[in-house]
């Protein structure tokens, strides 16, 4: 008898140890070796988001210097990044030429609102992560319709009814004009407008200007919105149209309140070409230290940052908010992939940038923090109030949390 039970007795922990070894067994998905991690990305670096190119060359710069350091437990980063020109049809080709044929993990970070609603049903259709969105619309934000799909930035929507309860405390007779990019990019800030205006959006908003992203000038939507008699101007935005829609509010002598989306509230890519005396007063929201600010000239996070843009991207402006948003994605998509370990599957991937607790990252403000459960996916959903002062972004106001503007 004694035989029989130490013989189970053995038997039992041979089996314990053969189950343990199976659950550290490594767990690999495509595009995953003992060596290697590859992702993908559509990138605009032509067509007319092209100004946007820095974000994918430092999220490659990043990268780059995280391999030079031996990657991420042992693994090389491999992030493909190819051109779509800021073009639905051509994202749909690169992002499944990715998938199929480089067979990556995961698409990482890829860029723009139209373009990504173009990927986000075949990604989701199969079972391939669509990580850390780098567009503000609220379709990124859907677990139920879209598991697979993770957004970055903060939405549009709760930043326009931010600012418009700011309008309404402090400026309640406005008359807003709004420039709006006539897709789901303007959509969304002008539903957060008149969401956070209520009963007043009617009468308070008095134009809207919408513009095509193949437009060659906005001079005449911002002539109608001066027409219009608005003495408060929102833009909602990208860089190239911002800049413009500034500089001829300048030229026409009119002298509005600006509100500028955060999708374009990069000093280099468009104040300076604006004119930095021209974009004095204007008004932002931002989740970020900004890097001539002399408030962070001793900030661990900000030394850091700076002397990897000297090092991994000479020549680039470091002011460029777009590269410091680069530069936070990069690090946290490092942190999802750190967090899974020897487990690299897609649904692991999914898993671990879905249950973000608390994560503080270098370049964000003191007091911002990312924090994602299977239910919420948002990640960045705090901001603060700036204003240009003709050489930096001046942060007033405290850090306003993602339900600010809600009734």
């Amino acid at each position: 008898m004694r035989q029989a039970i130490s013989t189970f007795a053995i038997s039992a922990l041979a089996l314990a140890w053969s189950l343990a070894g199976a659950s550290a067994e490594k767990a690999y998905g495509p595009g995953v070796s003992d060596t290697e991690i590859k992702l993908g990305a559509n990138a605009p670096y032509s067509g007319p988001a092209s100004v946007y190119a820095s974000f994918p060359r430092t999220m490659l710069g990043y990268f780059a210097m995280l391999n030079e350091k031996g990657g991420i437990n042992g693994r090389q980063i491999n992030l493909l990044t190819r051109d779509d020109g800021y073009s639905p049809p051509k994202t749909v080709e690169v992002t499944r030429s990715m998938v199929e044929n480089d067979k990556v993990l995961a698409i990482m970070a890829p860029f723009g609102t139209p373009t990504n609603a173009a990927i986000q049903k075949y990604l989701n259709q199969n079972s391939v992560p669509h990580l850390l969105v780098q567009s503000g619309g609220t379709r990124w934000n859907d677990p139920k319709q879209f598991p697979w799909t993770t957004p970055y930035s903060p939405t549009y929507v709760n930043e326009f009814r931010i600012v418009a309860r700011y309008i309404l405390q402090n400026k309640p007779d406005a008359k807003i004009g709004v420039l709006l990019q006539a897709d789901d990019i303007g959509k969304d800030f002008v539903l957060g407008l008149k969401e956070g205006l209520g009963a007043k959006a009617d009468t308070m908003i008095v134009k809207e200007a919408p513009y095509q992203s193949t437009e060659p000038t906005i001079d005449s939507q911002i002539v109608n919105l001066k027409a219009s008699g608005a003495d408060t101007v929102l833009i909602a935005a990208q860089n190239k149209f911002a800049s413009m829609a500034i500089r001829k509010i300048h030229e026409l002598g009119w002298k509005p309140l600006i509100f500028l989306g955060s999708t374009a509230n990069s000093i280099s890519g468009v104040l300076v070409p604006a004119g930095l005396d021209a974009s004095i007063g204007v008004l932002t929201t931002t989740s970020y230290k900004t890097p001539n600010d002399p408030t962070w000239a001793s900030d661990k996070g900000m030394v850091d940052y700076l002397a990897f843009v000297a090092k991994y991207l000479p020549g680039m402006d470091p002011n460029d908010v777009i590269a410091v948003t680069g530069y936070t994605t990069a690090q946290l998509g490092a942190i999802i992939l750190q967090r899974c370990g020897d487990n690299l599957t897609r649904e692991n991937v999914i898993k671990q940038a879905t249950n973000l607790k608390g994560v503080e990252l270098p370049m964000l403000l003191p007091g911002i923090s990312i924090q994602t459960t299977p239910e919420d996916y948002a990640a960045i959903t705090e901001r603060q109030f700036a204003r240009f002062d003709g050489k930096t972004w001046v942060l007033f106001g405290n850090i306003i949390g993602a339900g600010a503007g809600k009734d």
